[in-house]
């Protein structure tokens, strides 16, 4: 009948039929099949299901001809305009393919592993082979196919086959059995159905027989005998799109009635306008038509003339009776509703399988994309003091900052200090109260025995300041080590330097003394100027305000303050990295606050040297040598140590421990060499710390002076006579000015033979 409206109206069928997509290569529609939605919309519920899935990395499979090439073609293009899905494997199986081309298919998919997900627009031959395929090449349930409406939920492309297609997402358009069809149809039969050309073709298809006239099976050599019955003497299952062919009949004959009705008010049936209406002016009406279909369902048309998609989505699943069957899991109306709970998958993974080119990247690494391929990326770790900005870059941490465990923000690096119950610290703070216990000793002994002639005898005055400045030594030690503040910096400023600078400034004093007294002596016997305990003292101080003074001035220019360094130990690995606290002084700084102290102990090791020849009972010439001697030695490695591990991160440790063992060392050296033994005599032989009769430096320097000249030559000497000149102090002290004197003419030395 609408045939017959088509010839009427001399509106060419062809026109229409371009419009309508061919479904299957085995199955083709005319234009009334746009009722049926367009592989655009089953393309799109794909998209979807594979987005559900979490996929991102597939492969497509496509029957050469149509229905599979648009079909991918559809799907490749909108998985493009969704984003986040990449095409591993885009295959075509040839007509008339052969087992080689379903092999080569299968091994071509193998290549790209992670891609599991396998989209399949194809024949249900098509199917078959590559469900074979994968069975022989040993691949049962790596692959996750998901099927299009000619799969649907069909069970002839799975015979045999069930294994294999487990776990299998299959879509099929919304259809529902349409009442009345199934006893119209099992009762046609060739006498009452002559008016269908196809009919009989469909007869010998169906019953495996072939009729005589004009039969082209031959395949087979059993006769139909026409008395076969649909739905006994063969299987029978109402076909899917029934209600959509109805639907579409429907659909023409309300776009026929409309345009009647709007080209033809007053004219029952056709009138001369609808008989020179244009194909496009139908195709207008047939757009804008709607009704309720066969199904119930109301039937509406797109701008594109496009039925709206609805679908059914199954999943091959095997059942409680171990019978793989296939299984409601969802629908697809405009969006996806897809029960994710209920899917199975194969081999018994509870959780939803991965099909990605690239695994997730672990927190702490960025995503290094492949190019041309968004969905694939390589993993790097954001390393050194770098962490995670987002999924694709790394950042570098501040430089008070390090990364978090895990690379995801940046932490705050801890600060340290030096503490005291580290072993850096504990050995030179044992050291220093020892030293401070013998320092008070000492002096607590010397002012107990302040009148007594070995306290007299070694200089009263100095020997306190040079006490003084050996428990300056000692008591640096625990400035070093305390807690850094503005206040605790000062003090290290001041005393990191000012106890050697005593020290060493009254040890210089005192060797200056003895070598000026003997210098002097060698031309007369007149006493030495500025040689007097004030004058010691006054010199001593004038040495020591030196010291100050460049004190005051670091303090101007620069005032103390604390510092966090954090590149000392700024290490590899940033989660060892520690910011020091410290005070705001250089290593330059503190050589410089040590420099002047280190040109004293110089200068006093010099007139050391210079005063090496004077008698062993004259005062402590000996002793402070030795003292200078063992203390240059003692400097001369803190020097290497201190600068050599300028880059070590035990940097803080290694120069604190140097320094003020260093320190220690001195103070002990001094306090051992010079002290210690006239302590003990003090103490423990108190008989000989008695006032005995000296000689004055007059005396000693005199008897110095001849017996330099007594190793001269005989001839050298006038008339081969010495004469020296004795002379006698009463008092102990050697400053005391009443001297007596007389000269002594030696015996005439005759060189012998």
């Amino acid at each position: 009948m609408v045939a017959n409206i088509l010839r009427l109206f001399q509106i060419p069928q062809i026109s229409y039929a371009s419009t309508a997509p061919e479904l299957s290569d085995d199955r083709r529609y005319d234009f009334f099949s746009r009722v049926v939605p367009p592989d655009s919309f089953q393309a799109q519920a794909m998209v979807d299901i594979i987005r559900a899935l979490g996929w991102s990395y597939v492969s497509t499979i496509a029957s050469e001809g149509s229905y599979g090439e648009k079909g991918v073609e559809a799907f490749t293009q909108l998985s493009k305009e969704a984003g986040g899905i990449c095409i591993a494997q885009s295959l075509k199986i040839p007509h008339n393919p052969k087992l080689e081309d379903y092999d080569k298919a299968i091994q071509q998919l193998l290549e790209t592993q992670h891609s599991r997900a396998v989209i399949i627009f194809a024949s249900e031959e098509d199917i078959r082979g590559v469900l074979n395929a994968t069975k022989r090449a040993n691949q049962v349930g790596h692959f996750l196919w998901i099927g299009s409406d000619s799969w649907g939920a069909k069970s002839s492309p799975i015979h045999q086959l069930e294994d294999v297609a487990v776990g299998a997402v299959t879509i099929l358009p919304k259809r529902s059995s349409i009442e009345g069809f199934d006893e119209y149809f099992t009762a046609l039969t060739l006498e009452n159905n002559r008016r269908n050309v196809w009919f009989a073709e469909f007869w010998e298809e169906n019953f495996d027989c072939r009729l005589l006239s004009a039969s082209k099976r031959e395949d087979t050599s059993r006769k139909c005998t026409g008395q076969e019955r649909i739905g006994i003497d063969s299987k029978y299952e109402q076909e899917g799109k029934v209600q959509f062919v109805i639907d579409a009949v429907y659909a023409m004959a309300h776009a026929l009635h409309n345009m009647q009705r709007d080209l033809c008010p007053d004219h029952p049936g056709v009138c001369p306008q609808m008989e020179t209406a244009e194909g496009k002016t139908l195709l207008k009406y047939i757009r804008n038509t709607s009704f309720n279909g066969s199904a119930g369902t109301s039937v509406v048309f797109n701008k594109n003339g496009d039925a709206p998609g609805r679908y059914d989505l199954f999943q091959f699943q095997m059942t409680n009776s171990s019978t793989p069957e296939y299984k409601a899991v969802g629908q697809w109306v405009e969006t996806l509703q897809l029960r994710l709970e209920e899917l199975q998958w194969p081999d018994g993974e509870q959780e939803v399988p991965i099909s990605v080119c690239s695994l997730p990247c672990k927190t702490g690494e960025r995503k290094k994309r492949v190019k041309g391929m968004p969905c694939c990326w390589h993993c790097e770790l954001c390393d050194g003091y770098q962490y995670q900005y987002d999924e694709t870059s790394c950042r570098l941490c501040a430089y008070n900052m390090r990364p978090n465990p895990n690379r995801t923000a940046c932490q705050p690096i801890p600060i340290v200090k030096l503490e005291w119950h580290s072993p850096w610290a504990i050995i030179p703070v044992f050291l220093a109260m020892l030293g401070i216990i013998a320092t008070i000793f000492v002096m607590a002994t010397f002012v107990r025995y302040n009148d007594t002639p070995i306290v007299r005898a070694s200089g009263r005055e100095l020997s306190y300041v040079l006490l003084t400045g050996i428990f300056l030594c000692y008591i640096i030690t625990f400035l070093m080590i305390a807690k850094p503040d503005v206040a605790v910096c000062a003090f290290r400023r001041i005393f990191l330097g000012l106890g050697m600078c005593i020290s060493y400034a009254a040890l210089l004093t005192k060797t200056n003394r003895i070598y000026r007294i003997f210098e002097q002596g060698k031309q007369t016997v007149t006493a030495p100027r500025f040689i007097s305990p004030t004058s010691q003292i006054a010199i001593t101080s004038s040495l020591i305000c030196v010291q100050l003074l460049g004190v005051l001035v670091w303090f101007a220019v620069d005032p103390p303050n604390t510092i966090v360094d954090y590149d000392e130990q700024k290490t590899i690995n940033p989660m060892l990295a520690r910011g020091v606290l410290k005070c705001d002084i250089t290593d330059l700084q503190i050589i410089c606050s040590l420099g002047y102290s280190i040109l004293l102990m110089v200068t006093c090791t010099i007139y050391a040297i210079k005063t090496r020849d004077v008698p062993e009972d004259f005062n402590e010439a000996k002793p402070i040598g030795f003292t200078m001697y063992t203390t240059c030695i003692v400097w001369l490695a803190f020097i290497p140590i201190f600068f050599g591990t300028a880059q070590s991160a035990e940097k803080l440790y290694i120069q604190t421990t140097t320094l003020t063992i260093s320190m220690n060392l001195s103070a002990s050296v001094a306090l051992g060499m010079l002290y210690m033994p006239k302590v003990y005599i003090i103490i423990f032989h108190p008989e000989l710390n008695v006032q005995k009769r000296k000689r004055s430096f007059k005396a000693v320097v005199t008897a110095a002076t001849m017996s330099s000249r007594l190793s001269q030559k005989p001839n050298e000497r006038p008339n081969g006579e010495a004469k020296t000149e004795l002379c006698e102090n009463p008092a102990a002290d050697p400053m005391s000015k009443t001297v007596t004197c007389k000269t002594i003419k030696s015996t005439k030395l005759v060189r012998p033979i």
